[in-house]
């Protein structure tokens, strides 16, 4: 099986020495030992960071990883599908409106914008009531998908990412967060056609490419994810220091 230094850990996902070390002695990550007791890191360890490696990115302090790190391992103990990042900003697979929604459509969204922070069951009634207006709006279809998925609500969320009209359903954002969606339901093969589908729609999309060779080992298929990983390296390349 292949797997990875801290160099590479830290060129691949950006992450600095100190975070990665501070999240294997919290015990998010048990990497193997290498020579001169080096820690080498394996496709699944790479999930865990790169969840720290996506709020690095958003500029959440090392502290702050680490806590949020904690709490995520927390909710998923107890089978809840919420993390509360306090007030840091978070990653999030959302869009901005699409100009060319309907008036209707786009003051539901707007509205379901705004409410996300403080009320997600009105901001999930509030992109239902966009995709009445407008069953075309993808961004409102993106962003319900994604916090049905959040919540919890997973057969919900798939139900709104399969529903989707063409040309939405080949949307490479929304096959994406399809994929996502499969994995953390457990149909391995599902997410991987949903990933496969992602990056044909657009073979520039890194984080699809990232999870297909997750995927791919986690079926034992190691031709396939050294090939997606390959192509990660390769989009993501150009910005590694």
């Amino acid at each position: 099986m292949q797997d990875y230094g801290v160099r590479d850990v830290e060129r691949l996902l950006r992450l600095s020495p100190a975070t990665i070390r501070a999240l294997v002695r919290a015990g998010f990550v048990s990497p193997a030992r290498g020579a001169r007791n080096s820690l080498r890191f394996s496709f699944q360890d790479l999930v865990v960071l790169r969840t720290a490696q996506a709020l690095a990115k958003a500029r959440v302090p090392q502290r702050r990883i680490v806590r949020a790190m904690v709490e995520m391992r927390r909710v998923a103990d107890s089978g809840q599908r919420a993390l509360d990042f306090g007030s840091e900003p978070a990653p999030a697979a959302f869009r901005m409106a699409a100009p060319d929604a309907s008036a209707g459509a786009r003051v539901w969204f707007e509205k379901a914008v705004a409410l996300e922070d403080e009320d997600i069951a009105s901001a999930v009634r509030a992109y239902g009531q966009a995709l009445a207006a407008d069953p075309h709006h993808l961004d409102a279809r993106i962003n319900l998908g994604w916090l049905l998925h959040e919540v919890g609500m997973l057969k919900e969320a798939e139900k709104i990412y399969r529903t989707a009209p063409r040309p939405s359903s080949e949307d490479a954002l929304l096959l994406y967060n399809l994929g996502v969606l499969l994995d953390d339901m457990r149909r391995p093969k599902e997410a991987i056609e949903a990933y496969k589908a992602a990056v044909a729609s657009d073979p520039t999309l890194a984080d699809a490419h990232f999870n297909l060779a997750l995927m791919y080992e986690s079926v034992r298929r190691p031709q396939e994810a050294i090939r997606h990983m390959s192509q990660y390296r390769r989009l993501t390349g150009p910005r590694l220091r």
